[in-house]
C-alpha cells in the first residue's frame, strides 16, 4: 500500500512538471531518468515529437565505464551530454527532472551538464 501511494505521488510530479514544461526545437526539453541499473537523458522537442539526442549508460561508448545510477555516473553522463549536445547545435534546454527532487545525482547531472556549456 505504502508503495503504491509513493508511485502515485512521483506520477502526479511528473504530470505536475511536465504540464508546465514544453521543449521546442530551438529550446528542447532535457529529460533524465533514473533507474536501479541505469541513467537515461534525452533531448525532446514535444511539438514535432521526435528525439533529437539521447545519452545513457547502455551507449557502446560508454559500456566499458560500467556507470551506474549514483554521483560518479550522473556526472559522467552529465558531462558526456553536454559535449554532444554542442556538437548537435543544441546550446539551450528545458531540464525535465521527471519528478525528482533537484537534489544528489540530478544535481550532479545538471552541474556538469552546465560545464559543458547547455544553458538552462
Amino acid at each position: 500500500m505504502q508503495l503504491k501511494k509513493k508511485q502515485e505521488l512521483r506520477q502526479k510530479r511528473v504530470w505536475r512538471v511536465r504540464h508546465k514544461i514544453i521543449g521546442t526545437a530551438e529550446r528542447p526539453r532535457l529529460c533524465v531518468s533514473f533507474t536501479n541499473a541505469h541513467i537515461y537523458a534525452q533531448a525532446i522537442d514535444d511539438i514535432s515529437g521526435n528525439t533529437l539526442l539521447c545519452v545513457s549508460t547502455l551507449a557502446k561508448d560508454l559500456r566499458e565505464d560500467k556507470l551506474g545510477p549514483n554521483m560518479v555516473g550522473a556526472t559522467r553522463i552529465g558531462s558526456v551530454f553536454g559535449d554532444r549536445a554542442k556538437s548537435a547545435g543544441i546550446v539551450k534546454v528545458v531540464f525535465d527532472r521527471h519528478g525528482r527532487r533537484y537534489h544528489g545525482c540530478i544535481k550532479a547531472f545538471a552541474d556538469a551538464a552546465r560545464a559543458s556549456g547547455l544553458e538552462f
